[in-house]
């Protein structure tokens, strides 16, 4: 048996411990006005937390954030007029990033901003885009709590394993072969968790690793919903996402899904020494970081979203150690 069958051999029963929170989240945008200064789209990870804040802040008494769900109606109208009336729902955090930029390019004015659970800085080929922090998640795998063989506790080295389809541990140990899945294409989760396996979404659309699979019953996989989840799968779940799910802050999707420990360290909400945790941000126009409302609503550690920690640690989040900042700026 070689060290990585001997890896995944070893099952480790180690405790979640799981954070709740009481509460319902917000769909979109509702109530006056209809129409807000600041409307976004994108990823599902960060809906429920952008959605309930964009509930809770105001300028003079006023609501100034309009977030709009990954996943709804077909089309979604973000402001007055017939421009904006009928958008495409962008869901994920390509999507999202995808139908800004096309909205700055229009110069049409429906979309100010969009939600991101994935760091991209590569060139837009056109308006250059800040990714301002907020909230900080970790990252870890799901799999079923009922009859799976597949361990509660995994290194970071060995689901690299698992998700380049590595036989000496797919296929061998302990002797089944195991499904690897993904989120839906675009998903700001899926483009993390690749980047954490060492793998390309280019070859996994290519069809480079035959064990991964971005789809269920042939539909794609939609990010932190456990209900796909075989006894021979394992998908990347937001531990922010789970916690709120289990305190039903938002929908139960869980299913059976339980979260796996990495490295020996437990999933929860606050532990800051979790091997895989990951930023969130809201995507605004570089050009406007200095511009209220952008500047007021997401910039710097005082501004409205940055100081309503109440709500983001609701929602399984903390709040990230350099919220508000405007160092993340893509490449021209």
């Amino acid at each position: 048996m070689n060290q990585k069958t001997k890896k995944l051999a070893v099952i480790g029963a180690v405790g979640l411990f799981v954070l709740g929170a009481a509460g319902s989240a917000q769909a979109d945008p509702s109530g006056a006005p209809q129409f807000r200064q600041l409307a976004g789209v994108g990823s599902d990870t960060t809906t429920p937390v952008m959605n309930a804040l964009s509930n809770d802040l105001t300028v003079g008494g006023t609501k100034v954030i309009g977030s709009y769900d990954a996943t709804g109606s077909t089309t979604i109208a973000t402001q007055a007029g017939t421009t904006c009336s009928k958008i495409a729902r962008p869901n994920g955090s390509g999507a999202g990033r995808t139908a800004l930029l096309a909205s700055l390019a229009a110069k049409d004015g429906c979309l100010q901003f969009s939600r991101s659970s994935s760091l991209t800085l590569t060139a837009t080929g056109g308006a250059q885009l800040t990714y301002v922090p907020f909230a900080l998640d970790g990252v870890t795998y799901a799999i079923t709590g009922t009859d799976t063989l597949i361990p509660r506790n995994l290194d970071l080295a060995t689901l690299q394993s698992i998700y380049t389809c590595d036989p000496t541990v797919v296929g061998t140990a302990p002797n089944f072969s195991i499904t690897a899945m993904l989120p839906q294409a675009g998903s700001g989760t899926r483009s993390f968790w690749e980047g954490k396996m060492g793998i390309t979404d280019a070859d996994v659309v290519a069809g480079k690793y035959a064990c991964i699979t971005d789809k269920s019953n042939g539909q794609p996989i939609e990010e932190q919903d456990g209900r796909v989840l075989t006894d021979k799968a394992i998908i990347p779940y937001s531990i922010a996402s789970y916690d709120a799910e289990e305190s039903q802050t938002i929908q139960d999707v869980r299913g059976a899904a339980v979260l796996g420990a990495v490295g020996g360290v437990a999933a929860q909400q606050i532990n800051s020494s979790f091997p895989v945790t990951r930023e969130v941000y809201n995507v605004i126009p570089t050009a406007d970081t200095a511009t209220a409302p952008w500047s007021t609503t997401f910039v710097g550690s005082s501004s409205l979203v940055c100081a309503d920690s109440s709500t983001i640690t609701k929602f399984g989040f903390t709040v990230a150690p350099d919220c508000g900042s405007t160092t993340n700026v893509t490449a021209p």
